[in-house]
């Protein structure tokens, strides 16, 4: 999948103000083609056509279709794996942990190995994964577990990047190579087997 550049008269700002009903009826339209089709099998064109706008309105909010399926993806996902902030820090860790798992057991799952395999010829639609959905969620973990530092929940050395990858590399090996399944099962197991480690008392 390659990344398409803006022509000059459809850059953003030009023509009629952009809509934000518009913006989410484009990404709600892109979200139901992918339940069905893989990226590649969609276009620009077809994404129009199911919301009922014209090519150049996307090109006002998007450079390529690659940017409206991961400004797609992510507002799906943020709402359905959020990090509550009520509870105690391994209970929240836990709960957005199982949401993960659920969600990318189904087609989400499906879509983000989508963007991670078309990144691998792309480097340029790998760089926007990250910068619009990785970076931002793993600084709300990184939050979480410093904070689990500083009350010396976990140890005061632990190098937290590291540990991340710990916690959720699983998680990406198994949903890349489908060698064993995102369930339940794995995600109490996974979570079990990682505060073993860090000494986090299971309740």
């Amino acid at each position: 999948m390659q990344i398409n550049k803006i022509a000059s008269s459809e850059k953003p700002g030009v023509g009629r103000p952009r809509s934000e009903a518009t913006r989410r009826q484009i990404l709600d339209a892109t979200l139901t083609l992918l339940q069905e089709k893989t990226i590649q099998a969609i276009s620009i064109e077809a994404i129009a056509r199911e919301a009922g706008v014209s090519k150049a309105t996307i090109y006002r909010w998007w450079d390529s279709k690659a940017l409206v399926v991961i400004d797609a993806f992510i507002e799906n996902h943020l709402v359905k794996t959020n990090i509550p902030r009520q509870v105690a820090r391994k209970e929240a860790l836990t709960y957005h942990f199982r949401s993960l798992i659920e969600q990318y057991a189904g087609w989400p799952g499906r879509l983000v190995a989508q963007i991670i395999a078309e990144g691998q010829s792309d480097p340029s639609i790998l760089q926007a994964f990250r910068e619009r959905f990785h970076y931002g969620r793993r600084a709300v973990v990184r939050e979480i577990l410093e904070a689990c530092k500083a009350t010396g929940e976990i140890r005061t050395d632990t190098n937290v990047d590291i540990l991340m990858d710990v916690i959720y590399g699983a998680v990406y090996m198994r949903l890349m190579l489908n060698h064993a399944p995102l369930d339940e099962n794995f995600a109490q197991s996974h979570l079990a087997y990682v505060f073993d480690l860090l000494g986090i008392q299971q309740s």
